[in-house]
């Protein structure tokens, strides 16, 4: 292992000081059991070699020259011997990405197998999957774009909706990528890490490249494209599965506007590459979205040098194992004893849950661990962070403590999951309340807006029920009951939601839902 001894220092310096003890330890333990030093004043010097009785050869290494160098080897350790960087944990592919995904008609074409959409989709689903641990999204565009899901850590939300996802989930048909990129751009303007928006599409509506240019130049995220389709593209596929015919019975022909996609992507300078049946895209996109992110951030980055010290460890177990021989067992005894008392006293909060682990790691770390392992239950117990307590505490279930935990924070993300909280318990009106309260310390908070409008549209069901409630018959009781169950959106209390879209939990087919949403949104329906 080569060092370089001109980056050679020490983390923490002032352990260093245990040095000095460590090196006078054995004089002074020497000096305190001589012999001759104590009876020196007191019996002429040529009797006290004669008086002396026992062995007059003393053993070269006693107990106390292994203490003195235990607390040697571990003061060096601890002082964090290093002379080489390395990045930062976690910071591997953690760029925010947003696809942005075309749902024009002419996606159903079959020229690239089943589907285009269907393959982009999966596309969407692999690239969420291979950058596990970071923040992906979606968008989609016909002639309107509309959100799908926000940069989300958790691929399960992306799982959820992509699958639905078809052209005749769009208002009107149409390739307005401009749109699609505006949405993008309002949810990574808050970011301050360098993002990353990939678009997923076949063609491109030219009478949108002057508001396209404008966006794309002022932003401060990367573009790329995917383009999906072959040059004399083919069939269109209706939601039936058969091929679909205009009104003289000629198949319906999706194109491929490779003309198109090249000229935006020339005059954005926006790298283009071609969807390929294996996973080389994923790894062009992943690849360029770290290298850009690393790029922006560099003069960003604290320099972290890299631990050395543990390799100390080693020797400290051969003298420790050293120490237990014949004779200096008990003389050690103390010494366990001190050490015990001393690491067996951790702090208050969690004086109840003490583990070994403690010795190595932060309560917060140990909490993280778990909360990555989807153990939430013992995350929640292990955290120090008000929000990520709170958070693993919401998703382990239970709800009362989160709501109590968010409630000492005064963020939009703390009144975020508040309202998530209340609307699990039920209290509609308060899970409003809450998402105000986001809303108004951070108004582009689209999760809390989403959640609202969903809570809002669960009070008015609710109403609307109990309004007709008021007007059946006995005999329909039942039947009203049954037609709850089915059609009602009601939350499932009985699974886990995750963190970033309790809505998953709703008795509503994803397909409808986001259909509804993207007329709302789009201001008129089909």
């Amino acid at each position: 292992m080569a060092i370089d001894l001109t980056a050679f220092h020490f983390l923490r310096p002032l352990w260093l000081l245990l040095l000095i003890p460590a090196a006078l330890l054995p004089f002074a333990w020497l000096r305190r059991n001589d012999v001759r030093a104590r009876w020196r004043n007191i019996i002429a010097p040529e009797l006290l070699e004669h008086l002396i009785v026992g062995d007059k050869t003393r053993r070269r290494v006693q107990p106390v020259h292994a203490l003195a160098a235990l607390i040697a080897l571990g003061a060096l350790s601890v002082a964090g011997p290093t002379w080489q960087q390395e990045r930062p944990p976690f910071d591997q592919d953690k760029a925010p990405l947003v696809v942005v995904l075309e749902l024009a008609r002419s996606m159903d074409a079959t020229d690239v197998a089943p589907t285009r959409i269907e393959r982009a989709k999966q596309k969407v689903l692999d690239l969420a999957a291979a950058r596990k641990g970071a923040r992906t999204g979606l968008v989609v565009f016909a002639s309107s774009a509309h959100l799908v899901a926000p940069p989300t850590e958790d691929p399960a939300m992306l799982e959820l909706y992509v699958p639905a996802l078809a052209p005749e989930l769009m208002p009107h048909d149409g390739k307005n990528a401009a749109a699609g990129l505006a949405v993008a751009e309002r949810m990574l303007q808050k970011d301050e890490a360098a993002g990353t928006i990939v678009f997923i599409s076949d063609g491109f509506d030219e009478s949108c490249t002057d508001e396209f240019l404008r966006i794309a130049k002022a932003s401060k995220h990367q573009l790329l494209w995917l383009a999906v389709g072959t040059e004399n593209g083919g069939p269109i596929r209706a939601a039936n599965g058969e091929l679909a015919m205009d009104d003289a019975g000629h198949p319906v022909t999706g194109t491929f506007e490779a003309q198109a996609i090249r000229k935006i992507t020339h005059a954005a300078s926006i790298p283009l590459a071609s969807m390929r049946p294996d996973d080389d895209d994923i790894d062009w996109v992943r690849r360029r979205a770290q290298v850009y992110l690393e790029a922006a951030q560099e003069s960003k980055i604290v320099p972290r040098w890299k631990e050395s010290g543990y390799w100390l460890v080693l020797p400290i177990l051969v003298i420790a194992l050293y120490c237990f021989r014949r004779g200096w067992t008990v003389k050690w005894l103390p010494v366990v004893l001190i050490a015990l008392a001393t690491t067996g006293a951790p702090n208050e909060a969690h004086a109840a849950s003490f583990e070994w682990i403690d010795l190595f790691a932060t309560y917060d770390q140990q909490g993280r661990w778990r909360f990555e392992h989807r153990d939430y239950k013992r995350a929640a117990q292990r955290f120090d962070d008000p929000m990520w307590k709170g958070r693993a505490q919401y998703l382990a279930g239970d709800y009362a403590d989160a709501l109590e935990t968010f409630s000492r924070l005064d963020t939009a993300e703390a009144q975020f999951y508040i309202g998530n909280t209340l609307a699990h318990l039920k209290d509609y009106e308060g899970a409003m309340k809450a998402y105000d309260n986001a809303l108004a310390r951070r108004a582009d908070f689209a999760d809390a807006r989403a959640n609202r409008a969903l809570v809002q549209k669960l009070i008015k069901d609710e109403k609307d029920e109990g309004d007709e409630s008021t007007t059946l018959k006995p005999d329909q009781i039942d039947v009203q009951k049954k037609k709850s169950k089915e059609g009602k959106q009601v939350l499932v209390q009985g699974q886990r939601p995750s963190e970033e879209a309790w809505m998953r939990n709703l008795n509503t087919s994803p397909a409808v839902f986001l259909h509804q949403r993207f007329e709302q949104e789009a201001g008129s329906g089909p």
